[in-house]
């Protein structure tokens, strides 16, 4: 299978890529199959034949990582960027692990201020209705006529 990819000729602390076609299982140093264009990193110039490009994707060349996204970058082609990086499957499901603890935690800590919220505002309720029933008490109290005392009787003489 061919790909597109970087082969550094740079010098020392000086990097400079080229963008070459060659079989995937070649290495990156050996004698490639074309030549397309360079990269400099340093200035982040590309500069690529994109008919060339083109016609090899055409034939069924894949891009590395690093290739796709710079071309995607410079509108060569389109399409998603592909992460450079491989995780572990080990790796991915502690991920997902710690994802799925942080979702929990966050969901209880929801649960818990939405008890304590609807505590409160139960607490509020309660608080207005004894508030209106010693209002209404008052008032009941105050409409009540005021009863005379009875008349007590003098014992006679």
């Amino acid at each position: 299978m061919l790909t597109i990819r970087l082969s550094r000729v740079g010098k020392k602390k000086a990097p400079l890529f080229r963008v070459i076609v060659q079989p995937k299982t070649r290495d990156p140093w050996a004698k490639s199959i074309e030549i397309l264009g360079h990269y400099n990193p340093r200035t982040k110039a590309l500069v690529v034949a994109a008919d060339q490009v083109k016609h090899w994707l055409e034939k069924g060349a894949q891009c590395s990582p690093t290739v796709w996204n710079l071309f995607l970058d410079h509108k060569f082609v389109e399409g998603k960027k592909i992460a450079k990086s491989h995780i572990s499957d080990r790796k991915k499901a502690d991920l997902e692990k710690d994802l799925a603890d942080k979702k929990a935690k966050e969901d209880a800590a929801k649960a818990k201020a939405e008890a304590a919220k609807l505590a409160e505002e139960e607490a509020k309720k309660a608080a207005a209705e004894a508030a209106k029933a010693e209002a209404e008490a008052a008032k009941a109290e105050a409409e009540k006529p005021a009863e005379a005392p009875a008349p007590t009787e003098t014992p006679a003489e």
